[in-house]
């Protein structure tokens, strides 16, 4: 008799611990869409690209232009919700949610960002710069740095070594497609007999512009 009753106690005692475990478990089918709007708790107006975080998940989203957001979530789930110049927010998701949907309306209040003094001076008088400009003593070489800039020779390779920015690239781009399609059908002229083509040749040849250089 005392046997059966120790087993009767430990039986008991198991399904006790099953079932604390399966309680602190996550529910099955516990996949909740979290829907919603961000607003400033002042105006309540939307808050857009702020910040909606899956506290211990690594996952996230951003509001839109008017502060709308929509994520999947799991039951028992912390939300932060955070933006720049707020106060960060964080809400817990029900775990006894009867249906797999829920919204919120959550408000961020204004966060004071105290940033330290400024002191605006006035800006010298002509006079004033023009002493300072004048005493102002520069090093040697700035000078010898300044003329070299100023040289038309090294501004001749600047122009031929440097690649084109993005701007030049695009408008070459474009002038070439304008080209194509404007003779598109037809045979190209040729600037053989264009005396504007022939000007260019001569002032390329007398620059040097198809001398062999040579290779360091």
């Amino acid at each position: 008799m005392v046997k059966k009753l120790h087993i009767l106690i430990f039986c008991l005692l198991a399904m006790g611990f099953v079932a604390k475990a399966q309680s602190t478990q996550q529910p099955k089918d516990s996949v909740v869409q979290l829907y919603g709007v961000v607003m400033t708790a002042d105006s309540l107006r939307g808050v857009p690209n702020a910040s909606v975080i899956v506290v211990g998940r690594g996952r996230g989203t951003i509001t839109s232009y008017d502060g709308v957001f929509s994520i999947a979530v799991l039951k028992g789930d912390k939300i932060t919700f955070s933006s720049i110049g707020f106060k960060d927010r964080t809400i817990d998701i029900p775990v006894n949610l009867t249906e797999n949907q829920y919204s919120v309306i959550q408000l961020l209040v204004n966060d004071t960002a105290y940033l330290p003094a400024t002191i605006l001076k006035p800006k010298p008088t002509r006079e004033q710069f023009e002493r300072d400009f004048l005493n102002t003593q520069n090093a040697d070489d700035m000078y010898e740095i300044a003329r070299q800039n100023n040289d038309e020779a090294k501004r001749r390779i600047l122009i031929a070594s440097l690649p084109a920015d993005g701007r030049e690239a695009v408008n070459y781009q474009l002038r070439q497609q304008a080209n194509k399609y404007y003779y598109a059908g037809q045979i190209p002229p040729m600037n053989i007999l264009n005396p504007l083509a022939w000007a260019e040749f001569i002032k390329s040849w007398k620059r040097g512009d198809y001398k062999k250089k040579k290779t360091s």
